[in-house]
């Protein structure tokens, strides 16, 4: 097993998108998806608790967007005036939590009806179960909710790899170029930031990483974009390469 003792790293936390998950999923199926059954979705969940309050905090999001030419929901058609507004979010890749929650929902759905099943790097479910097996403990942090990031590890051609999951984390901590959020993580997970190995595909994320304490590595997939700092940073391509000597 390559994970040793002598490693100082306990911990790993995974980004998503470019990391375990190829970017033309995220962009090609997944968006798409989200997007297509936006209006449809409202108007089928007008009473589901959940999603009014999910619209609730997007009014609110709303007024904090109107400088920036976001639609308004003004209440004349409040579904149509949302789906509006949750398009242009979208075009814009807005990380907005109250967005990114229903879109989880959205995608959850698709999920449990067998309309979508998550696409991951063949390297992924090895990697996790050897991670598992030496005692390491893996953690998910995305700017996708918390429910999403679930489905993407249950609904996999691998099988469900939730139980080699640990926790997971969204932009609820913080944003994701921010070190006080990965400060907020490592204090939930109840381990110092010397114990955590961070892996991304974005160079800013990494540096906010990095600043908190915690080791770093770039992933270096099919389809990711090119970081300007890429040389700062270690970089791997694929997640056997993290611990290997």
């Amino acid at each position: 097993m390559f994970v040793t003792k002598a490693s100082p790293f306990r911990n790993v936390l995974l980004d998503i998108e470019g990391t375990t998950s190829p970017i033309s999923f995220v962009y090609g199926t997944l968006f798409p998806y989200a997007r297509k059954r936006l209006g449809s979705f409202l108007h089928e969940h007008s009473s589901n608790l959940a999603v009014m309050s999910v619209l609730e905090e997007l009014k609110s999001a709303n007024l904090n967007d109107a400088p920036a030419g976001a639609p308004a929901i003004t209440g004349r058609d409040l579904f149509q005036e949302m789906t509006d507004y949750l398009l242009w979010l979208m075009d814009h890749d807005s990380k907005t939590a109250p967005f990114k929650i229903l879109q989880g929902l959205i995608w959850d759905q698709g999920f449990r009806q067998g309309e979508l099943q998550s696409e991951i790097f063949p390297d992924v479910p090895v990697c996790l179960r050897q991670w598992h097996e030496a005692g390491l403990r893996t953690a998910i942090y995305s700017s996708g909710s918390v429910l999403a990031q679930k489905m993407m590890f249950r609904h996999t051609s691998y099988g469900d790899l939730t139980n080699l999951i640990s926790g997971y984390f969204d932009t609820g901590v913080g944003p994701k170029k921010q070190p006080q959020s990965y400060q907020r993580i490592i204090a939930d997970l109840q381990v110092t930031a010397e114990q955590v190995m961070f892996v991304s595909d974005i160079a800013e994320e990494l540096e906010a990483a990095r600043t908190a304490g915690l080791g770093t590595a770039l992933s270096i997939r099919p389809g990711n974009q090119a970081q300007n700092s890429a040389a700062k940073y270690r970089t791997i391509h694929s997640l056997a390469d993290l611990f290997s000597s």
